[in-house]
């Protein structure tokens, strides 16, 4: 493990803080995956690109890491409730299908608009209706401390005993129990409640519904906010490092769950929660009823009357990247655009890095550089201040191209290293511009070269220059110098 602090955000205190894992070398991390039930879209991208990084950065210290991400599959209610439809089943109702064949369908496109986005894929990926058992042997648990109830089949969580003998509910989101009172709404179907902001762990399930198990109470389903909590414990343990989410999850899913663990275990579920903050389509919030939700799968093609075109997953991912994890990130074509341009000409500088020509002194420190770049992800993830370190790395490796810079062979070296390590590897930016053509196209533009030079050294210039004039027609520049002829494509 290389000798570097991270540093973290967290939530649960509200400040910064030095990361030190409950063991030495191994990091547990749990992180709130999606409901799957449609599309995935921006707001999806961006959590799994913040904890994709997290992750990153965590393996490339050296840690020992297991990722958890789960996908809710059965218990999430339309607009979070404890009453009315399920997401997934409303949605296979639309379709005329079954909720686990629906379910199974937009799983396999999040992880396929993921694999494209180069998020590399959690330790494990667990179903919330694949783990029934350990969710009613929680809500036993909870019983058994006489911090839930059973209400005509359904088991609900006592919030306000809870809170008075327990622990303060809402402490994620620094809510007291009187501010979530006075903040509760009054829904139909929750008359089995003691009270309006007690939360289902176990609903009866009506006749109609399709995804239900037998439990010790009714025939029935798990609560939304249940899953997690027995997930995580399940694979990661009762305590573990790292909870993530987007900050929408901060009240009140990650706040039940802190409360149910708590209750049932008598400790903290994770030491360090890290929330990623919501994404903005020209100002406006998100959503389908401002006719302005985009899926991965319209940003690749381009097919949405808010696109210009069709964008490049790792412009997408280098777009969400420019931008702090905990800062809102606003969408806008001029934005994308900007970032596909950015990223072209940090890929242009990695591709010169091998080619740069080398002298007995460098005239910029390519070590701090480096560290520079490092030492800002390490600080809290701050992937902009890292790219934007990066960019000046490229202006030196175009000034040494261009003979106004020097570099020994050393610092080429280490640069050539690190400077790829982390664009490939902590910030997970691949050149799929390239295509597979590309050690054809070297292969070809050096066959080109070496007939232009045989030409020259038998001072056919016609030719030598007839080969110069129709590579630049092709947008293709060549330099010539004393250590032999460089090409690069004007883009």
């Amino acid at each position: 493990m290389i000798n570097k602090e991270l540093k973290l955000y967290n939530t649960l205190t509200n400040k910064k803080e030095k990361f030190e894992p409950i063991n030495k070398d191994r990091v547990g991390m749990y992180v709130c995956g999606p409901t799957v039930y449609g599309e995935a879209h921006l707001g999806h991208a961006r959590s799994a690109i913040t904890f994709d990084i997290v992750f990153r950065t965590l393996k490339y210290l050296g840690y020992n890491v297991r990722y958890v991400r789960n996908f809710t599959d059965v218990g999430h209610l339309v607009n979070d409730a404890d009453s009315g439809d399920d997401k997934v089943e409303k949605q296979a109702s639309k379709e005329n299908k079954e909720p686990q064949e629906v379910a199974q369908y937009y799983e396999a496109k999040y992880l396929w608009a993921m694999d494209n986005l180069n998020c590399l894929r959690p330790s494990i990926q667990p179903l919330a209706s694949g783990h029934i058992i350990e969710q009613i042997d929680l809500v036993k648990a909870l019983l058994d401390k006489g911090l839930a109830y059973i209400s005509e089949g359904s088991v609900y969580f006592d919030v306000e005993k809870y809170d008075k003998t327990v622990k303060p509910y809402g402490i994620l989101s620094h809510r007291t129990l009187e501010n979530t009172k006075d903040n509760s709404r009054t829904l139909s179907g929750q008359e089995e409640k003691h009270n309006p902001f007690d939360f289902a762990l176990w609903k009866k399930a009506p006749k109609e519904h399709i995804m239900k198990w037998q439990s010790p109470w009714s025939e029935g389903f798990p609560g939304w906010h249940l899953e997690c909590s027995a997930m995580s414990r399940k694979y990661l343990g009762q305590e573990f490092d790292i909870h993530g989410g987007g900050m929408d999850l901060i009240f009140p899913h990650h706040d039940c769950e802190i409360a149910q663990s708590v209750g049932a275990y008598g400790n903290m579920p994770a030491k360090y929660w890290l929330h990623n903050n919501m994404i903005t389509i020209e100002g406006r919030k998100m959503g389908k009823s401002y006719n302005n939700f985009i899926t991965i799968t319209e940003m690749f093609s381009g097919e949405h009357h808010l696109l210009q075109k069709a964008y490049n997953p790792m412009t997408i991912r280098f777009f969400m990247l420019m931008a702090h994890y905990r800062s809102t990130l606003d969408f806008s074509n001029d934005a994308l655009i900007a970032a596909e341009k950015g990223l072209n000409r940090l890929f242009e500088a990695k591709d010169k890095i091998n080619s740069l020509p080398e002298s007995k002194e460098s005239s910029f420190d390519a070590k701090k550089l480096i560290d520079d770049t490092i030492n800002a992800v390490l600080d809290d993830f701050n992937t902009p201040i890292a790219i934007a370190t990066l960019f000046e790395i490229a202006k030196h490796i175009n000034s040494v191209m261009d003979k106004k810079e020097t570099i020994t062979k050393e610092d080429k070296d280490f640069l050539q290293t690190n400077f790829n390590d982390i664009i490939d590897n902590i910030l997970g930016l691949k050149n799929d511009n390239k295509g597979n053509n590309e050690d054809v196209i070297k292969g070809l533009m050096s066959l080109v070269l070496d007939m232009r030079k045989h030409a020259r050294e038998n001072k056919d210039y016609q030719t030598s220059d007839q080969i110069r004039d129709a590579l630049q027609e092709l947008g293709i520049e060549i330099k010539d110098s004393k250590d032999g002829a460089q090409w690069r494509l004007n883009k």
